[in-house]
């Protein structure tokens, strides 16, 4: 037995060194382990620890890492060789901002089932949605699962652990046909008035939009091929902008001209083509962004960001327009919901199905990876026409 330097008994391999300072080690199952500390009993409880997880045949080389150091180690190794560049950034926040942030600073030898269950209640408590923290549940399991593959803890504590469900779901946004009018006619005189024509008129993604370049518009065939998507990303406080593949293999397609197209993709092309001349040298978008279709009355390529701040001002002129109406004729103002980007995709879904068109078609139209995803949002548009299909019946006599 070791002794601490008054010549009291500390027990099987513990000592005290000349520095102060208290010495654990041990040969378990071939493997050594030398640990150090000044405060004794959690030396005592560390020391138990790596006992048992040699005999397990874990590697105590890692005890003292943290969730997060090995999060990077992980997300390193493992991800980033194999995903998007793009979905590094939004992967890393969404965990820094969720088990990162309630549980990081925590060794992974020592993070235990309740632990992860109190952390999904955390969030819970915060408002996080049940998606949100079923992803985030998901994303740590894997990084845990990898920790036991590297013999760095012996079971993952991330199964077995209850999310709870949201008391309701959240709708999808879908303009009506009238809405549809009313936010176009308002977007007449507005500069992103043909990008937010061809959105209702395809139902590409802001990101497909943003990354379309005037190569991918094929006049003569009447069609718009989808071979790129748009995206930006903050590392360190710096934006970075990349033209990407799309989202997903179905993501790649062939969207014919539909409505107005072509003829807003001229007016585009004209207006671009005299912003170009007035800018000179000031035109932003420059090398691979160049050939982009819509951009800012600086040139910049479009991003989602534009696109919300347009339909946010679109929305607030209609309900200022309105409220005037409504207190001029006395009546209750008729509120317009907000419409973000992809309730604009939605919406053209939902117009696709509202003319009867065939649902794997649609699929195709909307390059949807899973077919459910064009099923749900049909089911929708058929319980919205539920009670006008019903009083075709009409009567028994």
């Amino acid at each position: 037995m070791g002794k601490d330097l008054k010549g009291k008994e500390l027990g099987t391999g513990i000592r005290q060194r000349k520095d102060g300072r208290y010495e654990a080690r041990a040969l378990v199952k071939g493997i050594e382990i030398n640990l150090y500390g000044l405060n004794l009993k959690e030396l005592k409880k560390d020391f138990e620890q790596a006992k048992e997880q040699a005999k397990q045949n874990v590697d105590v080389r890692w005890n003292n890492i943290t969730l997060n150091e090995w999060f990077e180690e992980w997300f390193t190794k493992y991800k980033v060789p194999v995903i998007k560049e793009t979905s590094i950034f939004p992967m890393k926040s969404k965990y820094y901002n969720t088990f990162g942030k309630i549980l990081g600073d925590k060794k992974i030898v020592d993070i235990l089932n309740i632990d992860i269950q109190e952390a999904i209640n955390t969030m819970h408590q915060q408002g996080r949605a049940s998606s949100s923290m079923r992803e985030a549940l998901g994303r740590v399991r894997e990084c845990m699962e990898s920790a036991k593959r590297n013999k760095i803890i012996a079971e993952n504590p991330c199964f077995e652990i209850s999310v709870p469900w949201e008391n309701k779901s959240k709708e999808r946004r879908f303009l009506t046909k009238e809405e549809q009018t009313l936010f176009l006619k308002t977007v007449e005189n507005n500069w992103y008035k043909e990008m937010l024509y061809i959105m209702f008129l395809t139902g590409m993604r802001v990101g497909e939009v943003g990354g379309l370049r005037w190569e991918d518009v094929d006049f003569k065939n009447k069609c718009i091929h989808i071979t790129h998507s748009l995206s930006c990303n903050y590392e360190k406080g710096v934006k970075k902008q990349l033209l990407t593949t799309p989202k997903t293999h179905n993501s790649y397609r062939k969207i014919p001209f539909m409505g107005e197209a072509e003829e807003m993709f001229l007016a585009q092309k004209k207006k671009q083509d005299i912003l170009k001349k007035e800018l000179g040298s000031r035109y932003r978008a420059v090398d691979e962004f160049a050939d982009v279709v819509f951009c800012t009355t600086m040139g910049s390529p479009v991003l989602r960001y534009h696109v919300e701040k347009e339909c946010k001002k679109v929305v607030k002129e209609i309900n200022e327009e309105e409220a005037f109406n409504a207190v001029r004729e006395n009546r209750k103002p008729v509120i317009f919901e907000s419409v973000y980007p992809h309730a604009i995709r939605h919406t053209f879904c939902s117009r696709c199905f509202e003319k009867e068109m065939n649902p794997k078609i649609v699929q195709m139209l909307m390059g949807h990876q899973h077919y459910s995803t064009t099923i749900e949002i049909y089911t929708h548009v058929t319980q919205m026409n539920f009670d006008k299909e019903v009083q075709k019946f009409g009567h028994a006599v």
